[in-house]
């Protein structure tokens, strides 16, 4: 398929390799959240309003039959903290650009401008008005979610920026934002699941709009640095060629190797064994490329 940059086509890449992009995303989302578990599993009990207790009680002990590894250590703090509740809408919300961006590039790629998937059924509504119309309300309304998630973060963190210690009645407003953002979270990530899951990739058309868009100009220039010439020189000979193929209304590799060497003595025959979209994506062999090689080294270790 078609990678992109600027949102122009840029160079061939797997689908595979997109979609791990997302994988490498998440699985930050959900490291952040481990962490997150870690600070926010915390005792509270036996703080009182704000001074402690002058009963006996024994706080580790209340902690051991709740089941929290720790308890508070300072009372003031334990009444007047909502660092726990902060950090969880603040992973939320990152968790939330992720699926807003996939979202997106969702109803793009459903388009008739892409048509690159097609998205479930159940995942998409008809028009009021046009019976042609199949809409993508489920990636839409997870895009939308995302506004409403960054809100209530910035909601609370408005509410605590000039509290005195400790407790005072503003606190009051972690609430909504907090049980909110849990019970958005919580369908969405079962929606995007069975939505990725259950569209239709189409292939031949990802493959058709990877062979337009001169996506092979950066393998022309370094099949040339791979013969001597710098970089440089490569991308202002590249340019030139390019802006010869759109002149003439064709491609590069639709060119002949007499008019290729028009722009380089450099360019041999072999040369369109580097040019189609194929050989782009298994030439970048470097761990992290997009070469079929390190897509099922990422998938085994994920255990797919």
């Amino acid at each position: 398929m078609p990678g992109y940059t600027h949102l122009q086509k840029a160079q061939p890449v797997l689908l595979s390799h997109h979609l791990l992009a997302y994988v490498e995303m998440l699985d930050r989302d959900y490291e952040r959240l481990v962490s997150c578990l870690e600070r926010v599993n915390v005792l509270p009990l036996g703080s009182g309003a704000l001074a402690g207790t002058t009963f006996p009680i024994d706080r580790a002990y209340v902690a051991r039959l709740l089941h929290f590894p720790r308890i508070s250590k300072n009372s003031i703090d334990a009444v007047s903290d909502r660092d726990f509740v902060i950090e969880f809408l603040s992973c939320s919300s990152i968790l939330f650009v992720h699926f807003s961006r996939l979202a997106e590039e969702l109803i793009l790629w459903s388009s008739e401008e892409f048509g690159f998937v097609e998205l479930p059924d159940a995942y998409c509504t008809g028009s009021s008005m046009m019976p042609q119309k199949k809409n993508p309300d489920v990636p839409e309304l997870v895009r939308g979610k995302a506004g409403r998630l960054f809100g209530h973060l910035q909601a609370l963190l408005t509410v605590m920026k000039g509290l005195p210690l400790a407790y005072n009645r503003d606190l009051q407003e972690d609430k909504f934002p907090l049980f909110d953002t849990v019970d958005t979270v919580k369908p969405c990530l079962g929606m995007i699941r069975e939505l990725v899951r259950q569209m239709k990739v189409r292939e031949t058309k990802m493959i058709a709009a990877a062979k337009d868009g001169f996506m092979n100009a950066t393998d022309l220039a370094d099949y040339l640095v791979e013969r001597g010439v710098s970089f440089r020189a490569a991308h202002a000979l590249v340019g030139k060629l390019v802006r010869y193929c759109v002149d003439q209304g064709r491609k590069i590799e639709e060119l002949s190797l007499k008019e290729l060497r028009l722009f380089s003595s450099k360019i041999d025959k072999d040369v369109y064994r580097y040019l189609t979209p194929q050989a782009g994506v298994q030439r970048r062999l470097a761990a992290g490329g997009t070469a079929l090689v390190n897509v099922r080294r990422r998938l085994r270790e994920l255990g797919v």
